[in-house]
Protein backbone atom coordinates (compact mmCIF):
# COMPACT_ATOMS: atom_id res chain seq x y z
CA UNK A 1 0.00 0.00 0.00
CA UNK A 2 2.91 2.46 1.05
CA UNK A 3 4.45 1.66 -2.53
CA UNK A 4 1.39 2.27 -4.47
CA UNK A 5 0.67 5.43 -2.58
CA UNK A 6 4.16 6.77 -3.43
CA UNK A 7 4.14 5.83 -6.75
CA UNK A 8 0.66 7.47 -7.00
CA UNK A 9 2.32 10.80 -6.07
CA UNK A 10 4.88 10.72 -8.33
CA UNK A 11 2.87 10.03 -11.45
CA UNK A 12 0.37 12.85 -10.10
CA UNK A 13 3.32 15.12 -9.45
CA UNK A 14 4.72 14.27 -12.79
CA UNK A 15 1.76 14.64 -15.24
CA UNK A 16 0.42 17.89 -13.16
CA UNK A 17 3.10 19.69 -11.60
CA UNK A 18 6.73 19.16 -13.04
CA UNK A 19 5.61 18.34 -17.15
CA UNK A 20 3.55 21.76 -16.83
CA UNK A 21 6.62 23.53 -15.44
CA UNK A 22 8.96 22.47 -17.81
CA UNK A 23 6.86 23.65 -20.84
CA UNK A 24 6.03 26.96 -19.59
CA UNK A 25 2.90 25.91 -18.19
CA UNK A 26 3.46 26.80 -14.72
CA UNK A 27 1.81 23.92 -12.36
CA UNK A 28 -1.99 22.70 -12.61
CA UNK A 29 -2.64 23.56 -8.95
CA UNK A 30 -1.87 26.96 -8.88
CA UNK A 31 -4.43 27.46 -11.05
CA UNK A 32 -7.47 26.06 -9.28
CA UNK A 33 -8.30 29.10 -7.79
CA UNK A 34 -8.84 30.71 -10.84
CA UNK A 35 -11.80 28.62 -11.13
CA UNK A 36 -15.63 29.37 -10.76
CA UNK A 37 -16.68 27.98 -7.76
CA UNK A 38 -20.38 27.39 -9.04
CA UNK A 39 -19.07 25.52 -11.83
CA UNK A 40 -17.14 23.12 -9.53
CA UNK A 41 -20.61 22.98 -7.35
CA UNK A 42 -22.74 21.95 -11.40
CA UNK A 43 -19.52 19.29 -11.59
CA UNK A 44 -20.44 17.87 -8.62
CA UNK A 45 -24.02 17.90 -9.39
CA UNK A 46 -23.68 15.63 -12.44
CA UNK A 47 -21.07 13.29 -10.10
CA UNK A 48 -24.37 12.76 -7.97
CA UNK A 49 -26.15 12.04 -11.06
CA UNK A 50 -24.03 9.20 -12.10
CA UNK A 51 -24.14 7.07 -9.15
CA UNK A 52 -28.11 7.68 -9.44
CA UNK A 53 -28.63 6.60 -12.75
CA UNK A 54 -25.82 3.57 -12.18
CA UNK A 55 -27.68 2.16 -9.07
CA UNK A 56 -30.89 2.37 -11.60
CA UNK A 57 -28.75 0.05 -14.35
CA UNK A 58 -27.77 -2.00 -11.51
CA UNK A 59 -31.07 -2.08 -10.46
CA UNK A 60 -32.71 -2.88 -13.51
CA UNK A 61 -30.60 -5.46 -14.59
CA UNK A 62 -28.80 -7.67 -11.68
CA UNK A 63 -31.82 -6.79 -8.92
CA UNK A 64 -35.40 -5.93 -9.31
CA UNK A 65 -37.62 -9.46 -9.16
CA UNK A 66 -34.33 -11.50 -9.35
CA UNK A 67 -32.86 -10.49 -6.35
CA UNK A 68 -35.37 -8.17 -4.15
CA UNK A 69 -32.32 -5.81 -2.68
CA UNK A 70 -33.36 -3.08 -0.57
CA UNK A 71 -32.52 0.24 -1.85
CA UNK A 72 -29.86 0.42 0.90
CA UNK A 73 -28.33 -2.83 0.24
CA UNK A 74 -28.02 -1.71 -3.51
CA UNK A 75 -25.84 1.68 -2.78
CA UNK A 76 -23.48 -0.30 -0.62
CA UNK A 77 -22.95 -2.68 -3.32
CA UNK A 78 -22.58 -0.25 -6.40
CA UNK A 79 -20.66 2.36 -4.16
CA UNK A 80 -18.43 -0.46 -2.62
CA UNK A 81 -18.11 -1.56 -6.30
CA UNK A 82 -16.66 1.62 -7.29
CA UNK A 83 -14.40 2.26 -5.05
CA UNK A 84 -13.01 -1.21 -6.13
CA UNK A 85 -12.68 -0.10 -10.15
CA UNK A 86 -11.26 3.17 -9.03
CA UNK A 87 -8.60 1.20 -6.58
CA UNK A 88 -7.46 -1.15 -9.32
CA UNK A 89 -7.15 -0.88 -13.06
CA UNK A 90 -7.86 -3.00 -15.95
CA UNK A 91 -11.10 -1.60 -17.06
CA UNK A 92 -12.81 -1.82 -13.07
CA UNK A 93 -11.81 -5.46 -12.28
CA UNK A 94 -11.57 -4.91 -8.80
CA UNK A 95 -15.39 -3.33 -8.77
CA UNK A 96 -16.61 -6.78 -10.75
CA UNK A 97 -15.17 -8.80 -8.37
CA UNK A 98 -16.64 -7.00 -5.67
CA UNK A 99 -19.62 -7.18 -6.94
CA UNK A 100 -20.05 -10.71 -8.37
CA UNK A 101 -18.50 -11.35 -4.38
CA UNK A 102 -21.89 -9.28 -2.71
CA UNK A 103 -24.14 -10.61 -5.43
CA UNK A 104 -23.42 -14.53 -4.39
CA UNK A 105 -23.35 -13.73 -0.65
CA UNK A 106 -27.03 -12.95 -1.19
CA UNK A 107 -27.82 -15.64 -2.29
CA UNK A 108 -27.85 -15.44 -6.13
CA UNK A 109 -26.49 -18.67 -8.26
CA UNK A 110 -22.90 -18.30 -9.97
CA UNK A 111 -24.49 -18.98 -13.57
CA UNK A 112 -27.00 -16.24 -12.91
CA UNK A 113 -24.46 -13.48 -11.39
CA UNK A 114 -22.37 -14.36 -14.69
CA UNK A 115 -24.55 -14.11 -17.02
CA UNK A 116 -26.85 -10.68 -15.20
CA UNK A 117 -23.40 -9.29 -14.66
CA UNK A 118 -22.58 -9.56 -18.49
CA UNK A 119 -25.25 -8.28 -19.54
CA UNK A 120 -25.01 -5.27 -17.05
CA UNK A 121 -21.27 -4.36 -18.44
CA UNK A 122 -22.59 -4.61 -21.78
CA UNK A 123 -25.40 -2.24 -21.77
CA UNK A 124 -22.97 0.39 -19.56
CA UNK A 125 -20.28 -0.43 -22.07
CA UNK A 126 -22.54 -0.28 -25.46
CA UNK A 127 -23.02 3.72 -25.36
CA UNK A 128 -18.59 3.60 -25.32
CA UNK A 129 -18.29 2.30 -28.98
CA UNK A 130 -21.60 4.17 -30.10
CA UNK A 131 -20.46 7.03 -29.06
CA UNK A 132 -17.53 6.99 -30.63
CA UNK A 133 -18.45 6.36 -34.33
CA UNK A 134 -21.81 8.54 -33.89
CA UNK A 135 -19.20 11.80 -33.09
CA UNK A 136 -16.21 10.44 -35.14
CA UNK A 137 -18.49 10.22 -37.94
CA UNK A 138 -20.31 13.62 -37.26
CA UNK A 139 -17.20 15.56 -36.34
CA UNK A 140 -15.23 13.93 -39.40
CA UNK A 141 -17.74 15.32 -42.00
CA UNK A 142 -18.07 18.69 -40.17
CA UNK A 143 -22.08 18.42 -39.26
CA UNK A 144 -20.39 19.24 -35.91
CA UNK A 145 -17.71 21.99 -35.22
CA UNK A 146 -14.35 20.09 -34.02
CA UNK A 147 -11.41 18.86 -34.80
CA UNK A 148 -11.47 16.61 -37.46
CA UNK A 149 -8.15 14.91 -38.03
CA UNK A 150 -7.92 11.48 -38.99
CA UNK A 151 -7.00 10.06 -35.98
CA UNK A 152 -9.19 11.76 -33.83
CA UNK A 153 -12.37 10.53 -35.60
CA UNK A 154 -11.93 7.96 -38.17
CA UNK A 155 -9.41 5.76 -36.86
CA UNK A 156 -11.73 5.65 -33.14
CA UNK A 157 -14.78 4.76 -35.43
CA UNK A 158 -13.38 1.86 -36.87
CA UNK A 159 -12.14 0.52 -33.90
CA UNK A 160 -14.57 0.82 -32.06
CA UNK A 161 -17.20 -0.33 -35.26
CA UNK A 162 -15.10 -3.51 -34.83
CA UNK A 163 -15.57 -4.22 -31.05
CA UNK A 164 -19.61 -3.54 -31.49
CA UNK A 165 -19.09 -6.65 -34.39
CA UNK A 166 -16.95 -8.90 -31.99
CA UNK A 167 -20.08 -8.09 -29.63
CA UNK A 168 -22.42 -9.12 -31.74
CA UNK A 169 -20.54 -12.48 -32.74
CA UNK A 170 -20.15 -13.26 -29.55
CA UNK A 171 -24.05 -12.99 -29.06
CA UNK A 172 -23.96 -16.09 -31.22
CA UNK A 173 -22.29 -18.26 -29.09
CA UNK A 174 -24.36 -21.11 -28.23
CA UNK A 175 -24.92 -22.14 -24.46
CA UNK A 176 -23.54 -25.80 -24.97
CA UNK A 177 -20.52 -24.64 -26.61
CA UNK A 178 -18.44 -27.08 -24.04
CA UNK A 179 -20.28 -30.05 -25.11
CA UNK A 180 -19.87 -29.42 -28.90
CA UNK A 181 -16.21 -28.63 -28.39
CA UNK A 182 -15.64 -31.56 -26.24
CA UNK A 183 -16.75 -34.07 -28.92
CA UNK A 184 -13.87 -33.07 -30.66
CA UNK A 185 -11.23 -34.05 -27.87
CA UNK A 186 -9.94 -37.47 -26.88
CA UNK A 187 -10.15 -38.75 -23.50
CA UNK A 188 -11.90 -37.79 -20.74
CA UNK A 189 -9.24 -35.49 -18.99
CA UNK A 190 -9.71 -33.55 -22.24
CA UNK A 191 -13.44 -33.26 -22.44
CA UNK A 192 -13.20 -31.87 -19.49
CA UNK A 193 -10.73 -29.29 -19.50
CA UNK A 194 -12.35 -28.27 -23.41
CA UNK A 195 -15.33 -27.50 -21.12
CA UNK A 196 -14.26 -25.78 -18.46
CA UNK A 197 -12.91 -23.40 -21.44
CA UNK A 198 -15.63 -22.90 -23.22
CA UNK A 199 -17.76 -21.62 -19.80
CA UNK A 200 -16.61 -18.26 -20.18
CA UNK A 201 -17.23 -17.67 -23.79
CA UNK A 202 -20.78 -19.36 -23.46
CA UNK A 203 -21.16 -17.39 -20.94
CA UNK A 204 -20.64 -14.34 -22.63
CA UNK A 205 -22.69 -15.11 -25.50
CA UNK A 206 -25.79 -15.90 -22.85
CA UNK A 207 -24.97 -12.57 -20.90
CA UNK A 208 -25.25 -10.88 -24.67
CA UNK A 209 -28.72 -12.61 -25.29
CA UNK A 210 -30.21 -11.59 -21.91
CA UNK A 211 -29.39 -7.93 -22.98
CA UNK A 212 -31.27 -8.10 -25.75
CA UNK A 213 -34.21 -10.22 -23.93
CA UNK A 214 -34.60 -7.15 -21.40
CA UNK A 215 -35.71 -5.12 -24.10
CA UNK A 216 -39.10 -7.34 -24.42
CA UNK A 217 -40.09 -5.94 -20.71
CA UNK A 218 -40.16 -1.99 -21.80
CA UNK A 219 -40.49 -1.44 -18.33
CA UNK A 220 -37.24 -2.86 -17.28
CA UNK A 221 -35.38 -1.96 -20.71
CA UNK A 222 -36.63 1.39 -20.57
CA UNK A 223 -35.02 2.06 -16.45
CA UNK A 224 -31.49 0.21 -18.12
CA UNK A 225 -30.92 2.30 -20.83
CA UNK A 226 -32.13 5.61 -19.03
CA UNK A 227 -29.70 4.85 -16.33
CA UNK A 228 -26.47 3.46 -18.80
CA UNK A 229 -27.24 6.50 -20.95
CA UNK A 230 -27.73 9.04 -17.86
CA UNK A 231 -24.33 7.78 -16.37
CA UNK A 232 -21.94 8.46 -19.19
CA UNK A 233 -24.24 11.82 -19.87
CA UNK A 234 -23.37 12.65 -16.15
CA UNK A 235 -20.02 11.88 -16.77
CA UNK A 236 -19.46 13.74 -19.81
CA UNK A 237 -21.46 16.89 -17.72
CA UNK A 238 -18.41 16.72 -15.00
CA UNK A 239 -15.69 17.25 -17.68
CA UNK A 240 -17.73 19.57 -19.30
CA UNK A 241 -18.53 21.47 -16.22
CA UNK A 242 -14.72 21.42 -14.83
CA UNK A 243 -14.02 23.41 -18.84
CA UNK A 244 -16.26 25.79 -18.37
CA UNK A 245 -15.33 26.43 -14.41
CA UNK A 246 -12.00 28.07 -16.73
CA UNK A 247 -14.35 30.24 -18.86
CA UNK A 248 -13.39 28.14 -21.85
CA UNK A 249 -15.91 26.89 -24.42
CA UNK A 250 -15.43 23.24 -25.76
CA UNK A 251 -17.39 22.08 -28.34
CA UNK A 252 -19.60 19.37 -26.90
CA UNK A 253 -18.84 16.88 -29.45
CA UNK A 254 -15.01 17.63 -28.48
CA UNK A 255 -15.95 17.04 -24.78
CA UNK A 256 -17.46 13.85 -25.44
CA UNK A 257 -15.06 12.12 -28.04
CA UNK A 258 -12.29 13.40 -25.95
CA UNK A 259 -13.55 11.92 -22.86
CA UNK A 260 -14.19 8.76 -24.43
CA UNK A 261 -10.62 8.62 -26.29
CA UNK A 262 -8.65 9.54 -22.89
CA UNK A 263 -10.96 7.26 -20.65
CA UNK A 264 -9.37 4.43 -23.37
CA UNK A 265 -6.33 4.59 -20.75
CA UNK A 266 -8.46 3.28 -18.12
CA UNK A 267 -7.72 -0.36 -19.85
CA UNK A 268 -3.31 0.55 -19.08
CA UNK A 269 -3.32 -2.46 -16.09
CA UNK A 270 -0.10 -1.19 -14.83
CA UNK A 271 -0.94 2.24 -13.89
CA UNK A 272 -1.48 1.90 -9.91
CA UNK A 273 -4.67 2.66 -8.48
CA UNK A 274 -5.50 3.50 -12.47
CA UNK A 275 -3.91 6.99 -11.85
CA UNK A 276 -1.92 8.58 -14.38
CA UNK A 277 -2.99 6.69 -17.56
CA UNK A 278 -6.31 7.83 -17.57
CA UNK A 279 -4.93 11.27 -16.74
CA UNK A 280 -2.26 11.74 -19.35
CA UNK A 281 -4.77 10.28 -22.19
CA UNK A 282 -7.87 13.02 -21.58
CA UNK A 283 -4.58 15.69 -21.62
CA UNK A 284 -3.57 14.32 -24.48
CA UNK A 285 -6.80 13.66 -26.61
CA UNK A 286 -7.99 17.15 -25.92
CA UNK A 287 -4.33 18.74 -26.75
CA UNK A 288 -4.61 16.94 -29.71
CA UNK A 289 -8.48 18.95 -30.35
CA UNK A 290 -6.54 22.01 -30.10
CA UNK A 291 -7.27 22.92 -26.21
CA UNK A 292 -5.21 25.43 -24.78
CA UNK A 293 -2.94 23.50 -22.52
CA UNK A 294 -2.85 25.80 -19.82
CA UNK A 295 -6.69 24.77 -19.40
CA UNK A 296 -6.65 21.22 -20.34
CA UNK A 297 -4.23 20.40 -17.53
CA UNK A 298 -6.03 22.36 -14.60
CA UNK A 299 -9.39 21.35 -15.95
CA UNK A 300 -8.74 17.81 -16.21
CA UNK A 301 -7.57 17.44 -12.78
CA UNK A 302 -10.89 19.22 -11.60
CA UNK A 303 -12.20 16.60 -13.47
CA UNK A 304 -10.46 13.64 -11.87
CA UNK A 305 -11.02 14.74 -8.39
CA UNK A 306 -14.61 15.40 -8.53
CA UNK A 307 -14.74 12.12 -10.33
CA UNK A 308 -12.30 9.49 -9.85
CA UNK A 309 -11.19 11.08 -6.07
CA UNK A 310 -14.30 12.17 -4.46
CA UNK A 311 -16.82 8.80 -4.35
CA UNK A 312 -13.52 6.84 -2.92
CA UNK A 313 -14.39 7.64 0.69
CA UNK A 314 -17.94 6.96 0.17
CA UNK A 315 -17.19 3.87 -1.23
CA UNK A 316 -15.34 2.95 1.14
CA UNK A 317 -17.44 3.37 4.19
CA UNK A 318 -19.98 1.63 2.00
CA UNK A 319 -17.65 -1.60 1.83
CA UNK A 320 -17.69 -1.62 5.27
CA UNK A 321 -21.34 -0.97 5.48
CA UNK A 322 -21.73 -3.94 3.21
CA UNK A 323 -19.88 -6.32 4.93
CA UNK A 324 -21.91 -5.63 8.15
CA UNK A 325 -24.96 -6.14 5.41
CA UNK A 326 -23.91 -9.57 4.44
CA UNK A 327 -23.00 -10.87 8.05
CA UNK A 328 -26.85 -9.96 8.88
CA UNK A 329 -28.04 -12.20 5.89
CA UNK A 330 -26.26 -14.14 6.90
CA UNK A 331 -27.86 -14.40 10.45
CA UNK A 332 -31.54 -13.45 9.62
CA UNK A 333 -31.82 -14.69 6.27
CA UNK A 334 -30.42 -14.09 2.40
CA UNK A 335 -32.67 -11.17 -0.03
CA UNK A 336 -32.99 -14.35 -2.57
CA UNK A 337 -35.04 -15.82 0.20
CA UNK A 338 -37.31 -12.82 0.38
CA UNK A 339 -40.97 -13.03 0.13
CA UNK A 340 -40.80 -12.00 -3.32
CA UNK A 341 -42.28 -13.75 -6.55
CA UNK A 342 -38.83 -14.21 -9.02
CA UNK A 343 -39.50 -13.82 -12.44
CA UNK A 344 -36.95 -16.17 -14.65
CA UNK A 345 -36.15 -14.42 -17.98
CA UNK A 346 -35.95 -16.81 -20.93
CA UNK A 347 -33.08 -18.31 -20.84
CA UNK A 348 -31.93 -21.56 -23.73
CA UNK A 349 -35.03 -20.81 -25.81
CA UNK A 350 -37.25 -21.71 -22.86
CA UNK A 351 -40.55 -19.53 -22.16
CA UNK A 352 -40.20 -17.10 -19.05
CA UNK A 353 -42.83 -18.17 -16.25
CA UNK A 354 -43.38 -16.46 -12.58
CA UNK A 355 -41.84 -19.12 -10.04
CA UNK A 356 -41.41 -18.77 -6.42
CA UNK A 357 -38.14 -21.29 -5.36
CA UNK A 358 -38.97 -20.31 -1.45
CA UNK A 359 -42.67 -21.33 -2.19
CA UNK A 360 -42.02 -24.52 -3.34
CA UNK A 361 -39.38 -25.75 -2.00
CA UNK A 362 -39.08 -23.68 1.39
CA UNK A 363 -36.40 -20.95 2.15
CA UNK A 364 -33.70 -22.98 4.04
CA UNK A 365 -33.71 -25.93 1.50
CA UNK A 366 -33.18 -23.02 -1.41
CA UNK A 367 -30.41 -21.43 0.18
CA UNK A 368 -28.04 -24.46 0.83
CA UNK A 369 -28.68 -25.40 -3.18
CA UNK A 370 -28.01 -22.21 -4.01
CA UNK A 371 -24.81 -22.30 -2.05
CA UNK A 372 -24.46 -26.09 -3.33
CA UNK A 373 -24.10 -24.74 -6.88
CA UNK A 374 -21.28 -25.09 -9.16
CA UNK A 375 -22.42 -22.90 -11.42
Amino acid sequence: MVQTAVVVLLLLGGIYFIFPRLVGLGDALSKLGEAEPVWIVVAIGFNVLAFVTYIALFKAVVGGRALPLEWKETYEINMAGVAATRLFSAGGAGGIALTYWALRKAGMRRHEVGRRMVAFLALQYVFYPVALIVFGVLLRTGVLPGKDSVELTVIPAAAAGFLLLVGLLIAFIPPDLGRRAGSFARGERSKAIVASIAKVPALAGEGLRFTVELFAHPSRSGLAVVGAAGYWAANIGILWASFKAFGVHVPLAVVIQGFFLGMVANLFPLAPAGVGAVDAGMIGAFVLFGIPEETVFPAILIYRLVAFWMPIPFGTVAFLQLRRTVARWEREGLPIDRPVTIKSEVTNGRRAENVDIADEIGPSTATRLRRQDDG
